[in-house]
């Protein structure tokens, strides 16, 4: 044996490594409830990492902004063009409970509206509400 090679004694087996883990197995999934004013009260789901140490999951789903289709929530499927956007507030068990955070429109509603050498005025304007 030559001076100064070492036969790799200091260091692990060459193709040892961590078994794949299924990253799905670290989730949960929590329902989420619509706000009182639309008809179907449950609309969907959302994933999060399961609570682990210090890091609390219904902590990270708090202020989590979720779209979803005004046709879904109202069973009418005339309004599918209207996207609602509603924000997490409360977790309570696996139930997470949304507010009201903003309405937009789909693009091809939003194109079929503009026409050829029309102009167009856009509003944003912020409303409170009293409910």
């Amino acid at each position: 044996m030559a001076v100064g090679k070492n036969k790799r004694l200091t260091k692990g087996k060459k193709g040892s490594r961590k078994k794949a883990q299924d990253p799905f197995l670290k989730k949960e999934w929590y329902k989420l409830q619509a706000p009182s004013m639309f008809q179907n009260k449950d609309f969907g789901k959302t994933i999060i990492t399961k609570t682990a140490g210090t890091k609390i999951a219904s902590e990270y789903l708090k202020g989590r902004v979720v779209e979803v289709s005004l046709a879904d929530l109202q069973s009418n499927e005339e309004l599918s063009y209207r996207k609602i956007k509603l924000c997490i507030e409360d977790v309570q068990g696996y139930n997470c409970l949304t507010n009201f955070h903003g309405m937009d429109m789909t693009r091809d509603k939003v194109c079929s509206l503009i026409q050829k050498r029309q102009t167009i005025i856009e509003a944003n304007v912020d409303c409170r509400t009293t409910d």
